[in-house]
């Protein structure tokens, strides 16, 4: 026993017991810091990694060599089968990528070697795009790793979506309105705005806890597109993301299809049909879709000469967006083939800039021979403000139900189409 006695040792309190506490943390961490200095530091790349010498500066000099010298390899048709547009557009997508984000700038890394030219990144981003091809694949054509090329995917098409979706993912205004209007009615459609359908993208990489909500009547889990189409292709309304477990019907529930027309801010539409005249435009749509006024449907068993030939008809126009669906896919093979990619974020991003793309492209190589007149009177028709809708007052919201009542009144969707039937009987009878 302690010469203290057995007394002392019910002396031991609290504050004695923190201080030897504190006295054990500090040597912990005064070992700690012994054992740090001893360490090795790490320096360069990881033990057993492999330094690939690409010649970085080299593979931007044949790609320049081979596309943009005035006596350069591959000629204009062959640079337009590849990059799937002219060099002229290229070149535009790629400056104002570059003046965006200024990760696609030629630096200094750390060492003060010049990385990879702007060239170089957007066209990993391009070839990705184009061919659907893993990124590993284009490491020796433009001489970058594969994690720089997913990068510069990712970072491609953000910025695509951020420099040129105002300008290309745009709902019509006024004037593009009267130019649909104008060339719809030649066709035989007046008040036509264009065609609406869904397209399924397949998910590859969907988590296995989600595949239940993403797997629909394709071949696994999908994620759907819908779109409304012009007959140049263009595309005016693109709406990605659901799941494809849903149907036609519920992506367009959920679409902000009509959120324009119902908020009263649409551009106004007058025409005649039959010598009935009509204030909202329409799509032309399969069976699927419910029987709206802005929808026109082919009947399912046609009975007589006009309807036969209305429904003849109505199905090649319908027609134009499943062209666009396969120009879309066409160009940009990476949207028909199953997406390899785990973010949503990432996939919206994707399938958005290669509907921008394909407007750009056919806005830059549309070739219209026919000079419409675009100009419609107005016609006294009142246009609710944004302002006006947004404070929700209660006359803002009664005019907005009666929008959406007159959306969906099924007696003018049957009107309307009755009245397409004699119109392109009698347009038929006059040939």
């Amino acid at each position: 026993m302690s010469r203290f006695g057995s007394r002392a040792l019910w002396r031991w309190d609290d504050e004695d017991e923190s201080d030897v506490d504190d006295l054990l943390i500090i040597a912990g961490l005064l070992e700690g810091s012994k054992r740090n200095k001893r360490k090795k530091k790490f320096r360069g790349s990881l033990p057993g990694r492999h330094n690939v010498p690409r010649d970085i500066l080299g593979g931007h000099q044949r790609i320049y060599l081979d596309y943009f010298a005035d006596q350069c390899v591959y000629n204009e048709k062959h640079f337009r089968r590849r990059f799937r547009m002219y060099k002229s557009l290229f070149l535009r997508i790629v400056a104002a990528i570059e003046a965006h984000d200024d990760y696609f700038r030629q630096k200094p890394d750390a060492v003060g070697s010049l990385g990879a030219s702007a060239l170089q990144k957007v066209i990993a981003a391009f070839r990705m795009l184009a061919y659907g091809i893993p990124a590993d694949f284009l490491d020796d054509s433009v001489r970058l790793g594969e994690s720089t090329i997913i990068e510069c995917l990712k970072r491609f098409v953000k910025a695509v979506v951020e420099v040129f979706g105002e300008e290309y993912l745009r709902a019509p205004n006024a004037q593009d309105i009267s130019r649909l209007l104008a060339i719809n009615n030649a066709r035989g459609f007046p008040g036509m705005l264009g065609s609406i359908d869904c397209m399924h993208w397949k998910w590859e990489m969907c988590p296995t806890a989600w595949r239940g909500a993403y797997v629909g009547h394709k071949d696994g889990p999908t994620m759907i597109l819908e779109a409304v189409a012009s007959q140049d292709l263009w595309i005016w309304h693109a709406f990605f993301g659901l799941p494809g477990s849903l149907n036609d019907i519920n992506v367009l529930r959920r679409s902000p299809l009509f959120q324009s027309l119902t908020s009263g801010t649409a551009p106004q539409v007058e025409y005649m049909v039959n010598g009935n005249k009509y204030t909202m435009g329409y799509y032309l749509a399969d069976g699927i879709y419910p029987a709206w006024a802005t929808f026109v449907k082919a009947f399912q068993s046609p009975q007589g000469n006009k309807k036969v030939h209305f429904t003849a008809v109505q199905e090649a126009a319908r027609k134009d967006v499943e062209r666009a669906f396969g120009v879309l896919q066409k160009r940009f093979a990476m949207v028909r083939g199953p997406a390899r990619f785990w973010s949503k974020e990432d996939l919206w991003y994707i399938m958005q800039a290669c509907v921008i793309l394909h407007n750009m492209i056919v806005e830059d190589e549309r070739d219209e021979e026919e000079d419409f007149n675009y100009h419609q009177e107005p016609h006294g028709i009142p246009v609710l403000r944004p302002a006006d809708y947004e404070r929700r007052d209660p006359l803002v919201l009664e005019e907005f139900l009666k929008i959406h009542d007159k959306i969906e009144d099924r007696s003018t969707h049957e009107r309307l189409r009755d009245d397409l039937v004699e119109h392109l009987w009698a347009i038929d009878s006059s040939s």
